[in-house]
């Protein structure tokens, strides 16, 4: 298990913004995935989506990782900023393009 953790922990701290997902970017496989990656295109934000279908230890190692249960999960500049209904309500408020700038993240959607 630790394994994967040190894959988890290596990921989040190498990429600026990651997207632990059920699909992928291209093809999202299940609602709160694609809700969450349409925010993230529509904002114009460059990041990492990590599959965990592909991987039930990745699926179960990232909800032990950030004690947080649910799939997906989003994470800037290696902090955990949280699931569908979090990064929604960000979104719509103008507090997660604003979080984005903030950690120094180049945003192509924002004004």
């Amino acid at each position: 298990m630790s394994g994967i953790n040190e894959f988890i922990d290596n990921e989040i701290k190498s990429n600026d913004v990651v997207l632990f997902m059920k699909g992928t970017p291209q093809f999202p496989q299940c609602g709160f995935s694609g809700q969450v990656v349409q925010i993230l295109d529509y904002i114009g934000v460059d990041y990492k989506g990590i599959n965990v279908l592909a991987d039930s230890e990745i699926r179960q190692g990232i909800k032990d990782y950030s004690n947080w249960p649910t799939i997906p999960q989003l994470y800037v500049k290696g902090e955990f900023v949280g699931g569908c209904d979090i990064v929604r309500e960000m979104f719509q408020a103008g507090e997660l393009q604003q979080h984005l700038q903030e950690h120094g993240v180049t945003v192509r959607g924002a004004a």
